[in-house]
């Protein structure tokens, strides 16, 4: 009897042990596999969400099957403390895994209004655009100048719905005093600088930013951005370079941006300077020129003067020898590395070629003939209006 009753208990447990290996290898199916949801959608997740509320709201959407098997998939890969608060968009046929590290991963919002704050040289560009979760493309809804007395109802219904993300995108080239401004009259920032941060101290590039923060906290940012940047380029240097520290770097690299918006011609502009620096050669670059005349407040707007280019000023390379004291720019991490890694040339003019480049040339001859020809582009310019 006890034997039979052993056996009837061994064979239910065995029973029971294949139903519970059947029902974990359906549940992972179910939580790796593809989902229902028929096209993508935009999941709100408010500030305190769960992966409890967050799945009740995917079941009414048809997101997922389960809100079980997503709270227990959540649970044991133990991200399910690891919501976090925006809007994302939810592909079709995402499956429960893929929509858990959605919700989980963090980083800018993926789904809903977005404005972007493009700092430039002479003006501060804002557009509204929103994603569209079916095409996975954004539609943009606004662009304004900052500053404007009235603004497009899009930006102002973004920031009304509590949901929109704001990035700042910085120019390279811009000075301190360009980028310090425009910052002060974004609206969203709090405005609580008075100094202008040091010229080149400030990295161009992308910023995550947020309603209420202050102006100093995106700056620390762009300053220690910018650091960390010319530290590391400085240590992959090229030997021999004519540069004393990582701050000529700068110096350089902040030249090397305001002559050229071409990517491939970074390292050959560098170059130039490098063997100009080399043979003690002034570097007579007109950018410079113009810093000394408007110490980057502002654009200058017109042509330099004979007089101008004659003028002693710190930054006059034209008159001085070797670099000026300071930055005149704050240079993308592009024209850093170029600074430090120029390319091995003869070169030491250029001068524009017509096509949004430049020329270059190793001997005066040459170079004449090239700004021969340039002349004769401006005349055409100027007779074609």
């Amino acid at each position: 009897m006890w034997r039979h009753i052993a056996a009837n208990a061994l064979t239910f447990l065995t029973v029971a042990l294949f139903l519970l290996v059947g029902v974990v290898a359906w549940g992972t199916r179910e939580y790796s596999g593809e989902g229902p949801l028929e096209a993508a959608i935009c999941l709100d997740v408010p500030r305190g969400g769960s992966i409890k509320g967050i799945s009740a709201d995917l079941v009414e959407k048809g997101a997922i099957s389960s809100a079980f098997i997503f709270e227990i998939g959540a649970d044991y890969t133990e991200k399910s403390g690891d919501v976090k608060f925006g809007r994302f968009r939810v592909p079709e046929r995402a499956s429960m895994e893929e929509i858990v590290d959605i919700v989980t991963r963090g980083g800018r919002n993926t789904c809903g209004a977005e404005v972007i704050y493009r700092v430039g040289i002479n003006r501060t560009i804002v557009d509204v655009r929103e994603l569209d979760p079916d095409s996975n493309t954004f539609v943009e809804l606004a662009s304004f100048e900052a500053g404007e007395l009235e603004v497009p109802p899009a930006y102002t219904e973004a920031r009304a719905d509590g949901g929109a993300t704001y990035r700042i995108v910085v120019a390279e080239g811009a000075t301190s005093w360009q980028i310090a401004n425009a910052l002060s009259q974004i609206d969203i920032l709090r405005a609580d600088v008075t100094d202008v941060p040091p010229e080149g101290s400030l990295a161009p590039r992308d910023y995550d930013i947020r309603e209420g923060d202050t102006v100093s906290s995106v700056l620390t940012r762009m300053s220690e951005t910018q650091a960390r940047i010319l530290t590391e380029a400085w240590e992959n240097r090229a030997d021999g370079l004519p540069l004393a520290s990582a701050e000529e770097a700068l110096i350089l690299a902040s030249i090397i941006e305001k002559e050229t918006s071409v990517p491939d011609e970074r390292r050959q502009v560098s170059s130039v300077f490098v063997n100009r620096l080399n043979r003690g050669m002034r570097l007579q670059t007109d950018p410079t020129v113009i810093y000394g005349i408007t110490r980057g407040e502002g654009v200058l707007g017109r042509g330099l003067r004979q007089s101008e280019l004659r003028g002693e000023t710190p930054w006059n390379t034209y008159v001085i020898p070797g670099l000026p004291p300071t930055p005149i720019a704050n240079p993308g991490q592009a024209a850093i590395e170029a600074a430090l890694n120029p390319d091995t040339t003869e070169y030491i003019f250029f001068v524009a070629d017509g096509t949004g480049g430049h020329a270059f040339a190793t001997n005066l001859d040459d170079h004449n003939r090239n700004v021969a020809v340039w002349r004769q582009i401006e005349a055409q310019r100027e007779s074609d209006g």
